[in-house]
């Protein structure tokens, strides 16, 4: 067994677990690029398993992933199943950390997060669900700060390079003094069919999203001394990275608000602006327009049912399709008399750099010595630089472009 990280765990957390990371739907498309990930980084004496309900399914990926390490001939399968309350509590009793690419996570995913802050496990997804986080804040917060649980949602695309983005940009400006954030995203990716699923579902249930962000808010402690906001922002030429700028409604920014709040260093008045960056005028004029329709289309369950076959959840683009993809997120950040301009930058975003997010947050939570942090946490606030760092030996870029 790998040593234990530096983060205490509660009551019923032990230390000692049969498995340092077990990866709950490692047979569809991320979770088996995720599993291939980790078969060719997991560091020598890691402990790690493939879980999900199809044996058969994952002895086939075990025998793929044999052939990128010879070590994984003998990878222990777990059978689980969102169905199967029992077998989820016995999977989160024998991992610790667990890493699940099973969504849409508002439902499938209620019931592993149960189990995990039951167990006093580390739970990881790749949620986008802004009604699933705030629901599971509400319902497993307090039980997971008890066990010693970690709850970190969104560690893929969405949202570690804008929240970790914020993060590196804020280090970069002076401390206790007003801050101001804007991250502009760009890419040539598409979609995951997970993440359109996601996305779909959150359409149809607007009042769901409300009625959860509120019940939220009267549970969440209010930050005292301090104050730190998310607003949408305009539609707007940004001239200070010289494209379109049009407000992205993901769960980015209240990943980035709820890191502010957590830690001091964001400053004593904190703002952060979301945006997708665009070259284009006729394209920023026409994005929300098309937006506007899948939005409106998403609220006739028919509709909704045949745009979620267009891309399904577990399918993908081919190795060749991922390998011309990037994304670039641009940070322009200001305080103190100072503003900083700083980049995120990778790979394919909705596949093999999500896949390296997760998998790399999994072994952070494992291995790295980590701030003493319990309940539903931001990628920054539970892995914070350890996780930046081993980003960036990754492969993905944080810099800084210039001063003034």
């Amino acid at each position: 067994m790998s040593s234990q990280n530096g983060s205490d765990k509660g009551e019923t957390g032990a230390k000692e677990r049969t498995y340092d990371v077990v990866l709950f739907g490692a047979t569809g498309f991320v979770g088996q690029l995720t599993a291939e990930y980790l078969a060719a980084h997991a560091p020598e004496g890691l402990t790690w398993a493939i879980a999900g309900r199809d044996t058969a399914k994952l002895e086939r990926l075990r025998e793929g992933l044999a052939r990128i390490s010879p070590a994984c001939a003998d990878l222990p399968l777990v059978r689980a199943d969102v169905g199967d309350e029992d077998s989820l509590r016995e999977l989160a009793a024998h991992a610790r950390v667990v890493a699940t690419t099973v969504g849409p996570y508002l439902t499938y995913g209620e019931k592993l997060v149960a189990a995990c802050a039951d167990a006093g496990t580390d739970y990881l997804d790749l949620t986008g669900e802004t009604e699933f986080v705030d629901l599971m804040y509400v319902r497993y917060d307090t039980r997971a700060r008890e066990t010693g649980a970690r709850l970190v949602h969104a560690c893929g695309f969405d949202s570690v390079p804008h929240d970790l983005g914020a993060y590196f940009t804020v280090q970069q400006l002076p401390e206790d003094v007003p801050l101001r954030v804007d991250g502009f995203v760009r890419t040539n990716g598409r979609f995951s069919g997970g993440t359109f699923a996601s996305a779909l579902t959150q359409a149809s249930r607007g009042r769901q999203m409300v009625a959860a962000a509120r019940d939220r808010r009267r549970h969440e402690p209010r930050v005292v001394g301090r104050k730190v906001s998310a607003p949408a922002g305009t539609p707007r030429f940004a001239a200070e990275v010289g494209t379109w700028a049009l407000p992205l409604p993901t769960i980015d920014p209240q990943v980035v608000a709820r890191s502010a709040r957590a830690l001091e260093r964001y400053g004593p008045d904190f703002r952060y602006r979301h945006y997708a960056s665009v070259k284009s005028l006729p394209v920023a004029l026409g994005a929300p327009a098309a937006l506007g329709t899948v939005l409106a289309a998403a609220q006739v369950p028919p509709v909704r049912r045949w745009l979620s076959g267009q891309l399904k959840p577990g399918e993908g683009p081919s190795a060749e399709r991922r390998a011309r993809t990037w994304f670039s997120v641009r940070f322009v950040g200001e305080g103190g008399g100072q503003r900083v301009f700083t980049e995120v930058s990778g790979g394919d975003p909705g596949y093999d750099e999500t896949a390296k997010i997760l998998a790399e947050a999994a072994l952070s939570l494992a291995l790295d010595k980590l701030p003493p942090t319990a309940g539903q946490v931001t990628p920054a606030v539970a892995m914070g630089d350890a996780l930046l760092e081993r980003l960036r030996a990754a492969g993905m870029q944080f810099r800084v472009a210039s001063v003034r």
